[in-house]
């Protein structure tokens, strides 16, 4: 394993996504446990998409007070029915949520009619339940949740609300096989804010596979800036970067800057 920093971001680069995506679960497991020996809950915000697989496998294997946990995602489709195996709380409730016993499970409905209305509801289950972990990945676009260049804001004063995906962003989905077509992939969706999810008191991003390297470039090299959300990253604290040998091979090929 390969483990260095850039600005404040912690950064760790594996032989395969199996070992990130166990060492990123032991390491979330690790940080609940000692959050619930000094509080009553803890509350997280979970990514649904193929990156984290991993992590969420070796994850609800751990030994935690699941039911002092209260889990949150980060963004939802709009326009699809319920139970569509592409909406994000369907992913997450497969994989995460119905696995182990959590207190409480928020999910984003992305059914309402009255769109603000969820935003202000979902906004305020986050003021009333504040953040202690985010567990994300970055897009292919560097988006983080569904905050795409052109709709991210690092002062947004919204914690929920409605965007346009661009279409980088509609690609993805497709070739990660949600979608068959851009066409099929909705236009609009719910994200949490970039505030939002760096509001959390430790982030943990697992960032897998080829076609993550050019985002993991940009977000380890470029200026801090909204046209790649993810560089947001390094300002945060107590954030850590979990990447495997593909996803990092162009800032490890190009960049060796690097002493790792």
């Amino acid at each position: 394993m390969r483990d260095f920093a850039v600005d404040q971001l912690k950064v760790k680069v594996y032989g395969s996504r199996e070992e990130m995506g166990k060492d990123a679960a032991l390491k979330a497991a690790a940080t609940i446990r000692e959050l619930l020996q000094r509080q009553e809950e803890v509350n997280i915000i979970f990514a649904a998409a193929a990156s984290q697989e991993e992590f969420l496998k070796v994850l609800i294997q751990q030994p935690v007070e699941w039911n002092r946990v209260n889990a949150f995602h980060m963004d939802e489709y709009t326009g699809l029915p319920a139970g569509a195996p592409q909406l994000f709380g369907y992913f997450l409730r497969e994989r995460l949520f119905d696995k182990v016993d959590f207190r409480e499970v928020y999910y984003i409905d992305g059914q309402a009619t009255d769109k603000a209305a969820e935003c202000a509801r979902y906004a305020a289950l986050l003021q009333q339940h504040p953040v202690d972990i985010t567990c994300m990945g970055i897009g292919e676009n560097t988006h983080l949740a569904f905050n795409d260049p052109h709709v991210a804001h690092f002062d947004d004063p919204y914690a929920v609300k409605i965007v346009d995906l661009d279409e980088a962003c509609k690609q993805q989905q497709v070739n990660e096989g949600c979608f068959a077509a851009v066409p099929e992939v909705p236009s609009f969706a719910y994200t949490l804010t970039i505030p939002a999810l760096l509001a959390a008191r430790y982030i943990y991003c697992m960032v897998p596979g080829a076609s993550k390297a050019q985002a993991v470039y940009h977000t380890l090299t470029d200026a801090i800036t909204e046209l790649y959300p993810s560089t947001i990253l390094r300002k945060h604290e107590h954030a850590e970067l979990f990447l495997d040998k593909e996803s990092a091979a162009l800032y490890l090929e190009e960049g060796v800057r690097l002493k790792v």
